[in-house]
């Protein structure tokens, strides 16, 4: 465990703003270089998320602008299985 408790695996899949793929809207939510393409945060929330077909992954290409946006990109932020999407970027 890491002395602030999250295990050290954790601390290496939580999204990392500097690997934020640039097609990310700016803002609170992106998606970085973890993204696996398993399109469950394209199904949580079609009305913010995408998929660069070149590259196969998921950005943000709306950021939320209602509370049932943000419900549900939190919600995929939740779900994503690797960590891919955070929101503590500006």
């Amino acid at each position: 465990m890491h002395p602030d408790g999250a295990s050290i695996l954790s601390r290496f899949l939580m999204a990392d703003v500097a690997n934020r793929y640039p097609e990310n809207l700016a803002g609170k939510y992106y998606v970085d270089n973890q993204c696996i393409d398993c399109d469950l945060c394209r199904e949580t929330a079609p009305s913010n998320f995408g998929r660069n077909d070149d590259g196969g992954y998921s950005y943000v290409y709306k950021q939320p602008t209602t509370p049932e946006e943000e419900k549900l990109c939190k919600e995929a932020m939740e779900g994503c299985p690797v960590e891919a999407i955070g929101d503590n970027a500006s």
